[in-house]
């Protein structure tokens, strides 16, 4: 820390960072499952959006919209109806996104990872009873997801991006390789990186806006701003809100179990 105070010091100033003007963005941090929270944070949202006069506003998702948490089916299918609402909804895939696609797909070396990384809470949000799911080894669970999962679940999530820029900042799930230009980011760091990126203390041209990695608070820093603040395992659920240089947080709290904050595994 004492590193990048003194590093911030010799650092020039520069303009504050900014979305064009007439726009605003809303971008919501990992939901793993928690559709309590999420519905309380559209709310706030909708009454800050309002609160604050006519805009063109855009609500953006960060990715791992699953997984963990007690109800990612609904959370699709909410997140699924925004989209085709009126309203400007841009979706990331984050890499729990990217397993849930591959395990839904029929891929049973991918439905063993996507339930030792929290897909069990998933699969059970649909139609299965707890004691078939755990009578199925991995090929048989891989074959089952073909018709568990709707295919039109699928298919949107597989359909989400991997980055969005909006002036001076770039929306992303996980971070971005450090060094490597923006155009030419791999989908495996967007959705997966971590300690590269957030050492990491150059400026990379944007302001990066993430998840991914858990913090008890929003980390803003001149470079990045954290958002993924535990809404599985610490109940808060943070979105970001952008107008012109003006930044301000919205935040949803609930309560954990303690089976939320500890999914369980097979095998």
């Amino acid at each position: 820390m004492i590193a990048r105070l003194f590093k911030s010091a010799r650092t020039p100033a520069r303009a504050p960072a900014s979305v064009p003007a007439g726009r605003r963005v809303y971008a919501i941090g990992d939901i793993h499952g928690r559709h309590d929270l999420l519905i309380d944070l559209l709310g706030q949202i909708e009454d800050d959006d309002r609160s604050r006069g006519a805009a063109e506003t855009t609500l953006i998702f960060l990715g791992d919209l699953i997984d963990r948490g007690p109800d990612s089916r609904k959370v699709i299918e909410t997140v699924m109806a925004l989209s085709d609402s009126e309203m400007d909804v841009r979706i990331i895939a984050g890499n729990h996104e990217e397993v849930f696609v591959q395990a839904a797909s029929g891929d049973a070396k991918a439905a063993k990872f996507f339930t030792r990384i929290g897909g069990r809470e998933t699969i059970l949000s649909y139609p299965i009873d707890e004691a078939d799911y755990l009578a199925l080894e991995y090929d048989q669970l891989a074959e089952r997801l073909l018709t568990l999962i709707p295919r039109d679940h699928v298919d949107f999530v597989a359909g989400f991006d991997d980055a969005i820029t909006i002036g001076d900042y770039l929306f992303v799930h996980a971070g971005i390789m450090p060094g490597r230009p923006l155009d030419r980011q791999r989908t495996e760091d967007t959705r997966w990186i971590r300690d590269r990126f957030l050492d990491d203390e150059r400026d990379h041209g944007k302001v990066v806006v993430h998840g991914h990695t858990i913090s008890d608070d929003v980390e803003e820093f001149d470079n990045r701003i954290g958002i993924d603040t535990g809404a599985y395992c610490n109940g808060r659920l943070t979105a970001i809100g952008l107008e012109a240089s003006k930044r301000w947080f919205l935040c949803a709290e609930g309560e954990v179990h303690e089976e939320w904050r500890n999914p369980g595994t097979r095998g």
